[in-house]
């Protein structure tokens, strides 16, 4: 099915999208670059325009590539046919791009949901929104495949979940802290709607708890601080 063409202010809050699920805005002008670049960047365009280690903006754009936002072609270097090592063209999809992250307007229909789980007891409405989070992290899950094939380590999974979340819009990642385990979430993309109704952050302990429980076992997440509850980030302990 062929896609319409994004509006300006759609493309926008597409590019939005795609870097703040990556946490980082060098990433947010190399995914600009390439896409104002038809014919596609190398690693080494990439790393001369921005000043930038080869290795560091081959980094970038693999993790554009991975996150299906980049497509990558091999081809030699124009002039030097048969002569010279391949190299790696990275190319977005075009205007109409096919995205992981659908440009989706549904403010009202978090807002609609905290609402209703206002209306229920703080006890239900919190094991609620947790479940509806662990039923949708087990479907997080099961879109990476390989769920139940593949023996992870608990750290390995951890860092799996915290990939899946970036890509979801929450810019998270795993990290120790003595015996601890957690995943720091940067952003919510639940907005304003969180702050309001704070009994959505259990969604987000809930998807940890579902992807984990189905890439490595059962494990308890408990919510350590959140934006809505008035803390400079959120975090989310893990215990295996």
């Amino acid at each position: 099915m062929t896609r319409e063409t994004l509006s300006p202010t759609e493309f926008s809050s597409a590019v939005t999208a795609i870097t703040s699920a990556f946490g980082d805005p060098t990433r947010r002008q190399i995914y600009l670059f390439a896409h104002e670049n038809p014919e596609g960047v190398t690693a080494s365009e990439v790393a001369e325009h921005f000043d930038l280690h080869p290795n560091v903006a081959r980094h970038h754009l693999d993790k554009l590539a991975a996150g299906s936002h980049l497509e990558v072609s091999v081809a030699r270097s124009p002039g030097s046919p048969g002569a010279g090592r391949p190299s790696k063209r990275y190319r977005t999809h075009g205007e109409a791009m096919e995205l992981d992250l659908p440009v989706r307007h549904d403010d009202v229909l978090v807002t609609l949901l905290g609402k209703a789980l206002g209306m229920l007891p703080p006890d239900q409405a919190e094991a609620m929104a947790e479940e509806v989070g662990v039923e949708y992290g087990r479907t997080m899950a099961a879109a990476m495949g390989e769920v139940g094939d593949v023996q992870r380590s608990f750290r390995t999974a951890l860092h799996a979940v915290a990939d899946a979340l970036s890509a979801h819009g929450f810019a998270a990642h795993a990290e120790q802290r003595g015996d601890e385990l957690r995943i720091i979430s940067d952003h919510c993309p639940f907005g304003d709607a969180a702050v309001e109704h704070p009994v959505i952050c259990a969604v987000d302990r809930g998807m940890v708890r579902g992807m984990l429980e189905a890439l490595y076992g059962d494990a308890t997440a408990l919510t350590e601080s959140s934006r809505a509850g008035g803390d400079a980030t959120c975090i989310t302990a893990i215990t295996g």
